[in-house]
């Protein structure tokens, strides 16, 4: 997904309005994602209960999903628009998730459907050095 101007990207360690914040150490975790996510909602001011745990499962699933199958986590932002927040993972790995039907029950493998059912967009950009995970969460402020 390109930049759209109605979108502000939010950086590793940056705060959602703009300033940055050096200090901050890189997300490499689910937890160290989710907790930049909360706080650059909490500045949004309030947002439905459901809408912030949608982004925190699809934050916490794209992330796994960096470390279980890309070797970890290379990148990481968030971008607010006008009607959505976009979270953005990137690893190592230039393959891009599978969706698969699966007819019997198995452990695992149920992160990626989330991600699509929750998100009003997806996208994925691959290059030589991995690849970016793009997804839109739907929000109402």
């Amino acid at each position: 997904m390109k930049p759209r101007s109605d979108t502000r990207s939010s950086t590793l360690g940056a705060d959602p309005l703009g300033a940055r914040n050096a200090g901050s150490p890189p997300v490499r975790t689910p937890a160290q994602a989710r907790q930049l996510v909360r706080r650059t909602l909490a500045a949004l001011g309030p947002l439905r209960p459901s809408q912030v745990e949608d982004l925190l499962l699809v934050t916490s699933e794209l992330v796994t999903n960096a470390h279980r199958h890309g070797g970890g986590v290379t990148g990481f932002t968030i971008g607010i628009g006008r009607d959505r927040v976009t979270v953005s993972v990137s690893d190592a790995s230039e393959k891009s998730p599978l969706y698969e039907l699966r007819e019997e029950l198995r452990p695992g493998g149920f992160g990626w459907p989330i991600v699509l059912r929750l998100c009003r967009e997806v996208t994925v950009d691959t290059g030589p050095d991995g690849k970016t995970i793009h997804a839109a969460v739907p929000f109402d402020r």
